[in-house]
């Protein structure tokens, strides 16, 4: 326990957490319209060597679903999981509507999980989570791009170890920075 309290000490100080949203590029203008229906279509994208992408898939597809089961960002929204964003595939599923959407969104989910740096600061230990995805406005009834961006949303800082509890809830974070739905502060 002696050995804790030097330690312990700049740990507990350097113990602030932090958020930071980016969008690439920067500015965007906001992607909800809460008087328009929309078709919302995600994939997962992970990298090639993603751990634990069933629990990360069950958490983004958790997020998703609470998210837009709110009508602050779009009135209705019909959410829908595709293997992929290509053409193909987003053509089928348009095709597969019972009405035509005002909007079509695609959301490619790149990362979703918790980040953890050994001795990457005087704090030792900074961590957090992390979500990267990819936001693909289409211009319906065709599957044409009317513009992409990439949201990178992280929480945490020196002195933080997060686990996968809470990334339902980050994915939400991140999609209302990248969607900007009207009850967000801007």
């Amino acid at each position: 326990m002696r050995w804790l309290g030097p330690l312990g000490i700049p740990m507990l100080l350097g113990a602030c957490a932090s958020t930071v949203a980016t969008l690439e590029p920067e500015p965007q203008l906001p992607v909800c319209d809460p008087a328009a229906s929309a078709l919302v279509l995600w994939a997962p994208a992970w990298r090639a060597n993603q751990k634990d992408a069933g629990s990360r898939e069950a958490a983004a597809a958790t997020g998703l679903r609470d998210f837009f089961a709110r009508p602050a960002c779009f009135a209705s929204t019909d959410l829908r999981r595709l293997p992929d964003l290509q053409p193909p595939t987003l053509a089928t599923a348009l095709a597969s509507t019972s009405r035509a959407p005002d909007r079509v969104v695609g959301i490619e989910v790149h990362e979703l999980g918790p980040v953890l740096r050994l001795l990457s600061s005087a704090a030792l230990v900074e961590g957090g989570t992390e979500v990267v995805l990819r936001i693909v406005e289409y211009a319906p009834p065709s599957v044409a791009q009317v513009r992409s961006f990439q949201v990178h949303w992280r929480h945490g800082g020196a002195g933080v170890i997060k686990g996968v509890a809470s990334l339902p809830q980050d994915m939400q974070a991140a999609l209302r920075a990248g969607l900007q739905p009207g009850d967000t502060p801007r």
